[in-house]
């Protein structure tokens, strides 16, 4: 990947384009993930010593964001601010080189998600598995910093979080697991 991140103290002073194809490398793009991280994280010129700092800033804006979310849902609590879903809903699929013909994996997500190539059962068995998860957490992606670990390993992961049941740790989950892989990806940009 040639793309070099600006210097983490200098992001609020650069033009907005550049601030979100930043963020786009960190995370996944998303206009509504953007538009959140740049008023809450980098409002009145807020600067970084650097991007480990500054992840924890968006993480910390994330979480006090799907807090107040989960605050406003109403009835068994899966409702949801529906942006809450689009934010984690631009994480692709686990194991797909492309999740539909209106998508396609990013080159970090490509790169990333290498160790859960396998067989054509074990891409069978994945898909099942997304869709599964997408069943009992509609609106959600299964989100998960799967840095090198095997593909059994991810998918027993995918397996106790449905058997969890739990729609709001979930939301949790995807949010600190979206952080995890900024963090890891600010490292591989040569920028922390």
């Amino acid at each position: 990947m040639s793309y070099k991140l600006p210097p983490a103290n200098q992001l609020s002073t650069v033009p907005r384009p550049q601030l979100i194809e930043a963020l786009n490398h960190l995370f996944e793009p998303c206009p509504t993930l953007s538009s959140l991280l740049i008023s809450k994280v980098f409002s009145g010129g807020l600067t970084y010593p650097d991007y480990p700092e500054m992840i924890e800033r968006c993480r910390e804006e994330l979480l006090q964001y799907l807090g107040l979310a989960d605050s406003e849902a109403y009835g068994s609590g899966t409702a949801v601010n529906p942006d809450v879903s689009k934010i984690i809903a631009a994480h692709p699929r686990l194991g797909q080189s492309a999740p539909n013909k209106t998508e396609k994996l990013s080159a970090h997500s490509s790169q990333e998600q290498r160790s859960l190539q396998g067989s054509e059962e074990e891409s069978r068995k994945l898909n099942e598995l997304n869709e599964q998860y997408e069943a009992t957490f509609p609106g959600l992606r299964y989100v998960v910093f799967v840095n090198g670990r095997p593909r059994s390993v991810i998918m027993q992961n995918m397996i106790d979080r449905i058997n969890r049941n739990d729609i709001s740790q979930e939301r949790r989950d995807a949010f600190n697991a979206m952080c995890d892989i900024a963090l890891d990806r600010a490292k591989k940009l040569n920028s922390v």
